[in-house]
């Protein structure tokens, strides 16, 4: 069984648009990526899942729960944190932890607690007087105090230092290994292809790839950067028809190149070069490619 699945979900807004014919299909233990920017339908698809929303047609389903006919028992499973945290001032961690505790009627203190440390949160100090990064800690550690089997995250290193970033993703790994999901929802880029080896990009309220991530990388073109031996080598060089020129100035060339580097390092072979670097296609590239000439609009 599917830890998250949708089969053709759709949510119109009258002439807006939502979401349509969203297909996914999340594993258990798997952090799985769901990129856009704002606009595409991501806050949408999850607002659905989260039982917020009632689909216009199509399905949703966390662990074989149907996020809106029986959205009590998927909720059960789910740890979420929104995009926007929003938390009473007056609470701390301990009072925070107990009154989530009461509501899902188990003690999540224990585990709560170990998570505060790891994160560097004091106990006993109000949201009304922390930090945007330590109100985001405190929305990480009650929702995944509990030990959620599927944990929803929407841009959940919003305001956190680089070092609590890395402590998170220690989280979420430990989390996929235990055979728990993560489905996480982020504008950086580079944090979800750290985190995750398959991702769904959303566009105009459509998925237009889900894929791992090493299939979108191969799709690709490659950065290179070379250095001839002189400006007049550079200028008089021949290039292969899978090589495109991006710049040129003096010496020194920068390329795009499709697939594989090994062929192009059997031409590079035989030419008059005296330093080249090859860089590996990275998911910004991949991301950027999927949303040439994008429309505005969207929700």
């Amino acid at each position: 069984m599917s830890a998250i699945e949708t089969q053709h979900l759709t949510k119109s807004y009258g002439a807006r648009r939502g979401i349509r014919d969203i297909e996914l299909s999340v594993n258990p233990g798997e952090i799985f990526g769901f990129l856009g920017p704002n606009g595409a339908g991501k806050s949408t698809t999850i607002r659905v899942l989260l039982g917020f929303l009632k689909a216009s047609s199509g399905s949703a389903t966390i662990l074989g729960h149907d996020c809106w006919k029986d959205s009590t028992h998927a909720r059960q499973v789910i740890g979420y944190v929104s995009g926007d945290i929003r938390l009473y001032p007056w609470l701390t961690l301990d009072r925070a932890l107990k009154f989530v505790g009461l509501v899902r009627k188990t003690d999540i203190r224990p585990f709560g607690l170990e998570l505060a440390e790891r994160f560097q949160l004091e106990r006993h100090v109000p949201v009304g007087r922390m930090s945007k990064g330590n109100r985001q800690k405190l929305g990480l550690i009650l929702a995944l105090a509990h030990r959620p089997q599927v944990a929803i995250l929407d841009e959940p290193t919003s305001g956190l230092d680089p070092l609590m970033q890395d402590v998170l993703g220690e989280c979420l790994r430990e989390m996929a290994d235990e055979g728990r999901t993560v489905f996480f929802s982020s504008h950086t880029l580079s944090e979800v292809e750290t985190l995750c080896k398959r991702i769904a990009i959303v566009r105009d309220g459509s998925i237009v790839a889900c894929e791992d991530l090493d299939t979108l990388r191969n799709q690709a073109p490659r950065i290179v950067r070379i250095t001839f031996e002189s400006a007049i080598a550079a200028s008089s060089v021949q290039w292969p028809d899978f090589v495109r020129l991006q710049q040129h100035r003096k010496a020194v060339c920068e390329l795009q190149i499709n697939g594989s580097a090994v062929k192009f390092i059997s031409w590079a072979a035989g030419q008059p070069i005296v330093d080249i670097s090859v860089s590996r296609p990275n998911l910004e590239t991949v991301f950027r490619k999927f949303y040439e000439d994008r429309q505005p609009g969207g929700a």
